[in-house]
């Protein structure tokens, strides 16, 4: 019977870290600053480009079109672009993508009950 956190699974028991392991997947999606809290915004529901920069404001325009880019190839959300002027791109989290919403929700249980002390 396999125990938490040890799957019954070959890949389980590579010696270093391997790109093909589920959980460096996992990490390789969500890497980067701001990640998570641009998954957290699509999970609320689609959004634009500004409303992405407009719920999070100390987030640089590079860096917000940077994530976006990364998690799209990655699978997590697609860009769709309406006609018009000024040209409006709409981001939708995928299947994929919203299957993250109890993986962000499992890592913040465990910060949350783990936090390490307040320095005095």
């Amino acid at each position: 019977m396999p125990r938490p956190g040890l799957p019954d699974d070959p890949l389980a028991a590579v010696t270093a870290p391997d790109p093909g392991c589920p959980v460096e997947i996992t990490l390789a999606v969500l890497r980067g600053r701001w990640t998570t809290l641009v998954v957290r915004e699509l999970l609320r529901g689609d959004r634009t480009f500004t409303e992405l920069r407009d719920a999070l404001p100390v987030l640089s325009d590079k860096v917000l079109s940077d994530r976006l880019a990364h998690l799209t190839q990655a699978g997590v959300l697609t860009r769709h672009r309406q006609p018009g002027w000024p040209p409006r791109t709409q981001y939708r989290l995928t299947r994929q993508g919203h299957a993250l919403g109890p993986v962000l929700q499992a890592l913040w249980d465990w910060g949350a009950e783990h936090h390490p002390p307040s320095p005095r």
